[in-house]
């Protein structure tokens, strides 16, 4: 293995070894890419508090997140395609994260099926949920995902409609991938992505092929996703899913304190301040700079997460320092994948595991428990000046 120090090692290893489209399905935002930028520079203009002479030894990086021991306040964000980044990505991502000690979270858009993840595991993970106009299919996915004994529903609020990426598009991108002359071109030159992927456990949406009446190929599978995201959905239709899901709930895509505070009203376990990675509504503020807003407004009333835009134990800290109780990383897991598989997806969380460990000490603490804004300094405006 070559010598890994940060994420971006990973992210230049997985530039080299992943087809263009894939790679270009994870490292893009919505239209000119505005809110995917800033969700990761907007985390630069927090600075850290440094203290000395402080006891460090005996420190420790374990939490709780929704009342499940973690090794570290991170989880494995829902990441669609994650199979074709890397063949079995879905398992192995799932079987690093359980071995790590933190939570995995299984898209809806994966490629290994909740069958698949939960047959190659050993301890529960989390299922996220795309609301569909298909209520029947929406039931039988709550079902099989309690049937694998998935141990919390992270609901998406933020994907009713789907944002424009335009590097998707002209890409053509699909899963298998469409073997135009472009594509061809490209997919030789990653002939040991290709060689893993002829021994994947499948190549296909894993969720939805076999569980949808009439999906027979790529065509009609891409056919039915574009018209099934429910640009209905609304909170009593969010309630009810909560009901009939009868567990612990996460609802991913908070971004405003009024909506939090619905959240909150609703009795979800945790929500998820989150803009998709900037993947949808592209001129949103970051994730990180409304967060502060959102624990005002709601306090300890739910327990709340942050996603979208961090790459290192360094962002992880600012998050919990700001009050968030929890992390996401997506790309930066994806990265570690795509470049190294399974062993790719621990040491990306070795990284952030030691980043946020060291960091936490030289700012003073010896437990993540015990960091507050006093460990920030925080631009007077950066909540910003809105009319």
């Amino acid at each position: 293995m070559p010598v890994i120090t940060n994420i971006a090692d990973l992210k230049r290893i997985y530039e080299r070894r992943v087809p263009r489209m894939f790679y270009d399905y994870a490292e893009s935002g919505s239209w000119t890419e505005q809110t995917f930028r800033e969700n990761t520079s907007d985390f630069d203009q927090i600075r850290l508090r440094q203290r000395v002479a402080v006891d460090m030894t005996g420190r420790n990086t374990a939490s709780q997140m929704i009342g499940q021991d973690v090794a570290m306040p991170v989880a494995l964000a829902p990441v669609g395609l994650t199979g074709m980044q890397h063949a079995d990505g879905e398992m192995k991502a799932a079987r690093a994260a359980e071995e790590f000690g933190v939570p995995f979270t299984l898209s809806t858009m994966s490629i290994n099926s909740i069958e698949d993840v939960a047959g190659y595991t050993n301890k529960p993970f989390w299922f996220q949920l795309y609301t569909m106009k298909d209520t029947d299919y929406v039931s039988r996915l709550i079902q099989r995902a309690k049937d694998a004994k998935c141990s919390a529903l992270v609901i998406t609020l933020d994907l009713q409609i789907l944002g424009q990426r335009h590097k998707d598009l002209k890409n053509g991108l699909s899963a298998p991938p469409k073997l135009t002359p472009s594509t061809v071109a490209n997919l030789m030159t990653k002939w040991t992505w290709g060689l893993q992927m002829l021994r994947a456990h499948r190549r296909e949406f894993g969720n939805i092929v076999g569980h949808v009446d009439g999906i027979s190929d790529a065509s009609s599978l891409g056919a039915w996703t574009a018209e099934q995201f429910d640009p209905s959905l609304d909170w009593g239709k969010v309630e009810k899913l909560m009901n009939e899901w009868g567990g612990k709930v996460i609802l991913k895509g908070i971004l405003d304190a009024e909506d939090a505070k619905m959240a909150a009203k609703l009795g979800a376990d945790a929500i998820i301040v989150s803009n998709h990675g900037g993947r949808q509504l592209d001129g949103a503020l970051s994730s990180i700079r409304v967060l502060p807003e959102i624990m005002d407004a709601v306090g300890d009333s739910v327990e709340v997460h942050l996603d979208s835009g961090i790459r290192s134990g360094q962002d992880v800290l600012k998050a919990l320092a700001l009050g968030a109780k929890g992390t996401y990383v997506g790309r930066a897991f994806v990265y570690g994948l795509g470049a190294m598989g399974q062993a790719g997806v621990t040491k990306a969380l070795e990284v952030i595991h030691k980043e946020l460990d060291t960091t936490m000490a030289l700012c003073g603490e010896k437990n993540v428990a015990g960091l507050s804004r006093d460990n920030l300094l925080v631009p007077a405006d950066f909540g910003g000046r809105w009319a």
